[in-house]
């Protein structure tokens, strides 16, 4: 049993920043996906994929893995810089086209 702790990014859709302070807890697959044959739904027998724990730092995440003996891995967070911007830069003069 594997699990990849990690600092999930922002969402692509609103231009917050909710949910990104949390570390994140989520286990490997241990059971491949097999549709089902009469509905055609994909489904697995491991349950685990469906758990996700969330820890305030990433040093709480590794301690609850190392507590009860799971392996994992930490994905570091990539930092995004932000370029200040102007409404009248649109307008200015030497602005390329």
């Amino acid at each position: 049993m594997t699990a990849r702790i990690y600092k999930p990014a922002k969402t692509a859709m609103q231009s917050g920043r909710a949910k990104t302070h949390d570390w994140m807890l989520n286990f490997d697959p241990a059971d491949a996906q097999r549709a089902d044959p009469l509905m055609g739904w994909v489904g697995s027998r491991d349950t685990r994929r469906q758990v996700t724990l969330t820890f305030q730092t990433q040093q709480e995440a590794e301690t609850y893995c190392q507590k009860h003996g799971i392996e994992y891995v930490v994905a570091e967070p990539h930092s995004s810089t932000v370029k200040p911007k102007s409404y009248a830069d649109n307008f200015r003069p030497d602005r390329l086209r």
